[in-house]
């Protein structure tokens, strides 16, 4: 495959025009590739008028090569867009992706703390070498849902090293949707300092001010959508009611 047009690397808070930025995610929901190509490009259109900073290309309900299909569409399309994939379950895929198709960013839900010690230099290998070929930036999970903790570490260390394998580290709760518990943002900011933050998952119009009194940016999906379920179509008006409150925010930061 030719590889298209990358970005040059760009620190994260380079990646985007406004500070405190919103990923929306596209989760690859259909029953055919007809179908999954189909609602991404209605999702594309929704997101763009909705006004969200970013998309997020995910393989939640579909697979990796119907992942790819949809990449393939919006870069060929939408290549003004921020755009950038989470392959989950095959990060070396994940990364060629993300070269492949120009991708701004990209997510690993883990670069720290899910394996046990002696497979910890194998990965911090594999990101560093794959890092080096990729200009998209990584956001990267810790202590992340439905990611085992297997290092042993105290949370502190984790951090400190996944800080160092990535550009952005990515909080969440226990599961998808599940609001981010305040504590466990706050102890990882304390631990990060002025390290990038995204929280990743459960933000709401309701939690989203103080959520992002603490991160840096969010990547929202299911609050997005219809009852506020992954499993349901994109609602304009979540998305609009989510956008206004987060412009309230970013007003405050101006005054």
């Amino acid at each position: 495959m030719d590889k298209m047009n990358k970005t040059n690397k760009k620190t994260f808070f380079e990646l985007f025009p406004v500070k405190k930025p919103v990923v929306g995610m596209m989760h690859g929901r259909g029953q055919s590739d007809k179908h999954i190509l189909d609602i991404a490009k209605q999702e594309l259109e929704i997101y763009r008028a909705g006004k969200v900073d970013g998309v997020l290309v995910e393989n939640y309900f579909c697979s990796p090569q119907q992942t790819e299909m949809v990449l393939d569409y919006v870069a060929k399309n939408h290549g003004d867009l921020i755009y950038g994939i989470n392959l989950l379950d095959d990060d070396k895929l994940n990364f060629s992706l993300a070269r492949n198709y120009g991708c701004a960013f990209m997510q690993i839900d883990s670069v720290c703390g899910h394996v046990p010690p002696e497979k910890d230099g194998e990965l911090a290998e594999f990101l560093r070498r794959e890092r080096e070929s990729c200009d998209a930036v990584l956001i990267g999970g810790v202590r992340f849902k439905y990611q085992p903790y297997l290092s042993g570490r105290e949370l502190e260390e984790d951090l400190r090293i996944g800080a160092e394998r990535c550009d952005a580290i990515a909080v969440t709760g226990d599961y998808t949707g599940q609001e981010t518990d305040f504590a466990k943002i706050q102890s990882f900011r304390d631990i990060l300092g002025d390290f990038p933050l995204v929280v990743a998952a459960g933000v709401t119009a309701g939690n989203i001010k103080r959520q992002l009194a603490i991160c840096d940016a969010c990547i929202t999906g299911s609050y997005f959508k219809r009852n506020h379920s992954i499993k349901e179509e994109l609602d304009a008006d979540n998305i609009a009611e989510f956008m206004n409150a987060v412009k309230k925010v970013r007003e405050e930061r101006n005054d």
